[in-house]
């Protein structure tokens, strides 16, 4: 019975992702998710107990991505700009991986509710200021010049996470990867 549920639940998360990034978290019903895996709306809740169940374990998986993968790359021993070269990679690597869920992640966490929204908004925070801690250590080092660290790093998030938007890429994300990076540390440098 267990090796059947877990198969089921993940086509409920990855169809409601879907319905999520497309209608919206709010106009998006647990019924329209049990028509769109094809099951009965009541069969649905054996399986997950709400939408925001749902909710919870996109953006929690996708923020533990991130943290894992630029606490990764602020552990290894490399120059502080390939530590940025890496962040932005992997950043931009994470987003295309899922575009469906990163949508959901960056469009749709507002829905959460306390206490996990608190959870996850010092997450985003957390990301934001090791990000800066990475341009401060450029700085720091006289490799970097910016009028505002907090300016630069909302600067780039902002541009970075509009990808999930992109109707289609005009590089395929391995070179995307790398083209924000050397775009974004052409803007650092001194």
């Amino acid at each position: 019975m267990t090796t059947a549920v877990k198969p089921r639940k993940k086509q409920i998360e990855q169809v409601a992702t879907n319905l999520f990034k497309t209608k919206g978290y709010s106009a998006t019903s647990m019924r329209d998710i049990a028509a769109s895996v094809g099951i009965e709306a009541a069969s649905i809740y054996s399986h997950i107990n709400s939408k925001e169940e749902i909710l919870h374990s996109i953006c929690f998986r996708m923020a533990n991505e991130f943290l894992t993968s630029i606490n990764e790359v602020l552990n290894a021993n490399d120059s502080i700009i390939e530590k940025f070269r890496k962040t932005v990679v992997a950043h931009v690597d994470i987003i295309t991986g899922d575009v469906a869920a990163s949508a959901v992640f960056w469009n749709e966490w507002r829905h959460l509710s306390e206490p996990a929204l608190s959870e996850f908004i010092a997450m985003q925070r957390q990301y934001e200021n090791t990000f800066k801690s990475i341009i401060e250590q450029g700085v720091n080092e006289g490799l970097f010049e910016v009028p505002s660290v907090s300016f630069a790093v909302m600067a780039m998030l902002s541009s970075l996470n509009g990808i999930q938007k992109w109707r289609n890429y005009t590089l395929p994300p391995n070179e995307l990867n790398t083209a924000f990076a050397d775009i974004f540390i052409k803007g650092l440098l001194k």
